[in-house]
């Protein structure tokens, strides 16, 4: 005897809703959990690590030798471009054409060398490595500045990571190698990005600088 459908879903509902598959909530659940660890270890990276700029009173060059490897950070928080002189270990106020090696404004590094830049400078992206195992550098290959309205060196365009839950950039610890305005060499690595408090725009290096000119950087200690 063939039951009425009214009664199939009376008997229906008196079961109850149906509920989701186990399978399904065991995959929500673990999606949750990944997120919520995944904020939290982004939440504890969020502190940078800071440094204060650096002031040198009265620079003195370091003539021919073999320089490093030292810390300089750069305050680049100024809406001007701060510029660095390898030669004497400073930042440089008002410097010549060619008084100076590295320009930074903010996230922005540059050299002098390029179009409209009276040095011979430029930079050469060595890759993730340690800045002590650097024993010689390239004569070629450095990358001058690119000409147009927002200036720019492709070696150090991105020399960060940008974490979109902090919203900090994070340095690659990318070495870079640096043909100065009168072609000399220097390699560096960017440690950090911030002054105290998190203030973005302190630029801190470690560098290591062949004032003899040639491109030979002995290993460290």
């Amino acid at each position: 005897m063939t039951m009425p459908h009214d009664s199939i879903d009376i008997e229906a509902q008196a079961e109850g809703p149906l509920r989701p598959p186990k399978a399904a909530i065991v995959i929500i659940g673990f999606l949750v959990i990944a997120a919520v660890i995944f904020v939290a270890s982004s939440l504890r990276q969020s502190v940078p690590l800071t440094f204060y700029p650096v002031s040198v009173v009265d620079p003195q060059e370091v003539g021919e030798q073999l320089v490093g490897p030292s810390v300089f950070t750069v305050d680049g928080r100024v809406d001007d471009f701060t510029y660095f002189d390898f030669s004497s270990g400073s930042v440089v106020e008002s410097p010549g054409p060619l008084g100076w090696d590295l320009a930074f404004q903010r996230f922005t590094i540059l050299a002098n060398g390029g179009l409209n830049f009276a040095g011979q400078g430029g930079i050469l992206d060595l890759g993730i490595t340690s800045l002590d195992s650097v024993t010689t550098v390239p004569t070629n290959g450095y990358e001058v500045n690119s000409s147009g309205r927002d200036v720019s060196n492709a070696a150090t365009a991105r020399w960060y990571e940008y974490s979109w839950t902090s919203h900090l950039l994070t340095p690659k610890l990318t070495v870079f190698a640096v043909r100065t305005a009168d072609s000399r060499y220097a390699v560096f690595q960017i440690l950090s990005y911030y002054c105290p408090a998190a203030q973005a725009g302190c630029t801190t290096i470690r560098y290591r600088y062949q004032g003899a000119g040639g491109t030979a950087f002995a290993p460290h200690g």
